[in-house]
């Protein structure tokens, strides 16, 4: 089957750029927003297989519709973050260095402290904009509150009275020092422990204005992890509100662009006919060829689905668009193009390897991982556009035989000899290429582990990995486990427009 996740019957005129890896939330919705308007633009690509006009022409809106849409697409994506992304964290804002937002930032900032540093130098003192920190303090220890947090709420609203706190500055009476230690227990009562040393760091600084300056700096911090808890406690709730939210968006964007589910419908045109084609070729008897029409039975809904998804991994994204309802996952898809192609890589390095050694070194466990280790630091630049894989494998070969030959020793075998290691290291090279019969295996075996992972029930366990990806197994299932999560969610939005265009597909096949 993984062959014909390989090639293509049809001709894309449309070109779509390839996403780089994701780079946050941020760049993630802006992506998806811009690619979405992209594919909007470039319209129906022809076909040599299937010449389908549009199903109407797209109307004329309004500039403010258009607004709408796009923020719509931009909070559809957030929510599709928050629920795909089980890594998903809110980061504190970090302007570049020598960006005018931070020259700005940092002189505001600093005219701030200083107004407050003079004024808590007069004689006598002067805490008008002490008071109001202290009250902006207030209002963010008591955002950090849950509802059953009686006691504490009410120690920081006594303490923290701002209106004692103005009697006690008029009769100069105030001790900020005093309040500042509440605050910084309070703080340190609240905060994750991943702040603790910060929190505890600000009981050494003496001087109000730094002290002031590092406890909203530290408090800052706080918010992020509250919004971060937040965020993974109402992930579980989220996930059936954000599949009806994703799919109301999508129907009012389609609404107003009737044809943006042609490229889904080529995808899955495409789709069934390969598994069409393969299910009618291996049922014929040996030697018979293909020939008259088709009355087998038809392909089943759900695996044309499946083996559509497993056409996204092999997927030319520098020419050829992508299906519009994983527009928003472009770059994840992508991410897992390559992943499953350095483990390809990996796992073909490893067979190849361990069916040279001798069987008391391929079995032991920690020989394996250590061969493994190996490899994989020597691939781990196989993303970027610059790195040459004939290289990183000459230098595989080396490393391995070296490895490979050690081993031996320690275990009372006979190292590698000259000829065997140039054998070993030309075999290694020859994975380079995505012809080479051993890669074609372990790349054909993978995309058999993700078939059977992606039509199994998700209360059964994970299927063992086929022969020979045992070393890479760990890895390889890690990938499985997001990439079946994402594909379970994106059935979940679109099952009634996939339903559909499977119907019309399936009956006229």
């Amino acid at each position: 089957m993984s062959e014909n996740l390989d090639k293509s019957s049809i001709t894309e005129a449309g070109k779509s750029k390839s996403n780089d890896p994701e780079q946050g939330l941020e760049d993630a919705v802006e992506g998806s927003d811009g690619a979405l308007q992209e594919k909007i633009k470039s319209g129906s690509p022809s076909t040599q297989r299937v010449q389908r006009p549009h199903s109407s022409p797209p109307r004329f809106v309004r500039v403010e519709e258009l607004l709408e849409t796009a923020k719509g697409v931009t909070n559809m994506a957030l929510a599709h973050e928050i629920v795909i992304n089980g890594d998903f964290r809110i980061k504190p804002v970090e302007l570049p260095e020598d960006s005018l937002e931070k020259r700005v930032k940092d002189i505001v900032h600093k005219a701030f402290w200083d107004c407050l540093s003079v004024q808590l130098g007069e004689d006598p003192p002067s805490y008008d904009r002490a008071i109001k920190l202290v009250g902006e303090i207030k209002e963010t220890l008591l955002s950090f509150l849950l509802p059953g947090h009686t006691r504490l709420r009410n120690q920081i609203t006594e303490v923290l009275d701002l209106d004692l706190i103005k009697q006690e500055a008029e009769n100069g009476a105030l001790d900020i020092s005093k309040l500042a230690e509440f605050i910084i227990g309070m703080m340190g009562t609240l905060c994750a422990p991943v702040r603790d040393e910060e929190v505890k760091k600000l009981k050494d600084i003496k001087e109000i204005v730094p002290l002031f300056r590092a406890i909203f700096s530290v408090l800052d911090l706080m918010k992020v992890d509250m919004a971060n808890f937040a965020v993974s406690s109402i992930r579980p709730h989220l996930m059936q509100q954000s599949v009806e939210y994703e799919r109301k968006q999508f129907q009012e964007f389609l609404e107003k662009q009737p044809n943006s589910l042609d490229f889904v419908t080529q995808w899955l045109e495409e789709a069934a006919d390969d598994l069409m084609n393969q299910k009618y070729k291996n049922a014929l008897p040996p030697g018979e060829e293909a020939s008259g029409s088709r009355d087998g039975p038809k392909p089943d809904p759900v695996a044309v689905q499946n083996y559509a998804y497993l056409k996204l991994l092999k997927w030319d994204h520098l020419h050829r668009p992508f299906p519009e309802t994983v527009l928003m996952d472009h770059s994840r898809f992508q991410e897992f193009q390559l992943q499953l192609e350095q483990l390809a890589v990996l796992g073909a390095v490893l067979l190849v390897t361990f069916s040279m050694a001798a069987p008391g070194i391929s079995s032991r466990a920690d020989v394996a991982e250590k061969l493994k280790m190996i490899v994989k630091i020597l691939l781990t630049d196989m993303h970027l556009p610059s790195f040459r894989l004939e290289d990183a494998l000459t230098a595989v070969g080396e490393k391995v035989c070296l490895e490979v030959s050690s081993c031996l020793s320690l275990c009372g075998f006979s190292p590698l000899t000259t000829d065997q290691e140039a054998v070993l290291k030309g075999q290694i090279q020859a994975v380079a290429s995505p012809d080479n019969p051993i890669r074609r295996i372990v790349d054909s075996r993978i995309l058999s582990f993700l078939e059977t992972y992606l039509a199994s029930s998700h209360q059964q366990p994970l299927p063992t990995a086929p022969g020979g990806l045992g070393p890479v197994q760990k890895e390889l299932e890690e990938v499985a486990v997001k990439f079946v999560r994402l594909v379970n969610y994106n059935k979940m939005v679109f099952s009634p427009y996939y339903d559909a265009i499977l119907g019309k597909i399936l009956v006229r096949s």
